[in-house]
């Protein structure tokens, strides 16, 4: 990963932002001198050219591009954007290379929120301007963002040869429309801080193992957290890291899981996200299993749990692993592997995927030895065909709970987890019942 900075001048200079826009058609401008911008960037490099009153943003792949996505992500003058009252983000793109290249705007709010995105496939010299609708739901009607927190526009290269560049010459917020109205009990998930764990934080955190790498979980103790108590642990794996503005958004890293915040409501549990683990590199893998088919990553999950366990009063006996997409997969695949992992579990919430879904090393040969492993009480399976898994259920001890629910939404996102609908306040009952002490 390559990541630069670039200061509120050279952002501020090139864009303009304003922390609100209150005018149709404006473009966002903000201080210079009081809202700083830090540019995060990967694998390209961001650099300013300014001609007379037409400043323009450069974006240049690495020469040794070789993945699947490179991009800048533009923060916020100051803690986050606010577009209650706008109906789109519009930015005017020119691919400058020789090379076709397909360019992804996205406007990012925060976890579970999802971002709203559009892109476009420019061929060599092509402008066009990209649209992001701030006010996009998901099937069902659910925002997919909270425009009045956006803590991040990144503009995103794909599919395209190193060295490859555009040119972005305008960035702003259009079409004056009604006050962005917050749904109702609605949750919003702690972002990931740097420090220690304490109650009501969600931070950063690494195993003794892990100092000196980049690998990381996100650990978070509920707000009645006490030293010497017990607590029930909820672990979770995210998804795939995979952008498509018609598809998701998913990073793939730790932060932007939302499962165990939403089924706890932020309360009575420790929640740890869990990374995939690439051992090779010292980072966190993004894609796939982890290095050495996920092995790796299993010996880091027995460890995280023996450690939460020790030091900060997680309860052995009520300890339950969930996922979404590939963390879902990771469910089986990962969680029941070997039998000192499978037997910590007490239960399994899995959505919209699971073991044997034929993903990568996950196929239902390997899925149907592993079934057996689990010894826990309970499986929740959210929007998943029953059909379709029902060998591994009938390969499971009598005994399990197997729960099978749709949650409505449609679409592949976690949004679901952080409302009232139906189906949550059905797995919130699920989970007091099964972690209560027996």
């Amino acid at each position: 990963m390559t990541v630069r900075c670039l200061h509120a001048l050279i952002i501020g200079q090139l864009l303009g932002w304003e922390a609100v826009a209150t005018e149709p058609e404006s473009e966002l401008l903000f201080s210079l001198q009081t809202h700083p911008v830090i540019c995060e960037t990967r694998n390209l490099e961001a650099v300013l050219s300014k001609k007379g009153e037409a400043p323009k943003l450069r974006l240049i792949a690495d020469k040794s591009f070789g993945q699947q996505t490179a991009w800048a992500s533009l923060g916020p003058p100051g803690e986050r954007w606010n577009f209650e009252q706008r109906e789109n983000l519009e930015a005017t793109v020119k691919n400058t290379s020789t090379a076709k290249v397909t360019v992804t705007l996205w406007v990012v709010s925060s976890h579970g929120w999802d971002a709203v995105g559009d892109e476009a496939t420019l061929e060599p010299r092509e402008e066009q301007q990209l649209s992001c609708d701030l006010r996009e739901a998901y099937p069902d009607g659910t925002p997919k963002i909270d425009p009045t927190s956006i803590r991040e526009i990144r503009i995103m290269l794909q599919r395209t040869a190193p060295g490859a560049s555009v040119e972005v010459t305008t960035l702003k917020a259009t079409g004056k429309i009604e006050t962005w109205i917050r749904p109702g009990g609605r949750l919003d998930v702690p972002e990931m801080e740097h420090g220690r764990p304490a109650p009501g934080r969600r931070v950063r955190y690494q195993l003794p193992s892990d100092r000196g790498t980049r690998i990381y979980s996100a650990l978070y103790l509920p707000p009645e957290w006490q030293a010497g108590k017990r607590y029930p642990i909820i672990a979770e794996y995210p998804g795939n890291a995979f952008y498509s503005a018609k598809r998701c958004w998913s990073t793939g890293r730790p932060e932007q899981c939302v499962m165990g915040y939403g089924i706890t409501s932020g309360k009575g549990a420790i929640w740890i996200s869990l990374p995939f683990v690439d051992r090779k590199s010292g980072r966190i893998a993004e894609n796939g299993f982890g290095s050495k088919d996920g092995n790796d990553t299993c010996a880091h999950a027995l460890a995280a749990m023996q450690d939460l366990c020790a030091n900060w009063g997680g309860d052995p006996e009520r300890l339950f692993l969930s996922g979404f997409s590939r963390g879902a997969i990771a469910c089986g695949y990962i969680g029941l592997a070997n039998e000192e992992l499978a037997s910590m579990w007490k239960g399994i919430i899995a959505c919209q995927h699971y073991d044997g879904s034929a993903w990568n090393q996950s196929n239902m040969g390997g899925a149907l030895q592993r079934a057996p492993r689990f010894k826990g009480s309970a499986i929740f399976q959210i929007d998943n065909d029953r059909s379709k898994y029902a060998p591994l259920e009938e390969r499971s001890d009598p005994h399990i709970e197997w729960t099978w629910r749709k949650s409505g939404l449609n679409y592949h996102a976690t949004a679901m987890f952080l409302d009232d609908r139906p189906l949550m306040q059905e797995l919130r009952l699920w989970f007091t019942r099964h972690s209560s002490p027996d």
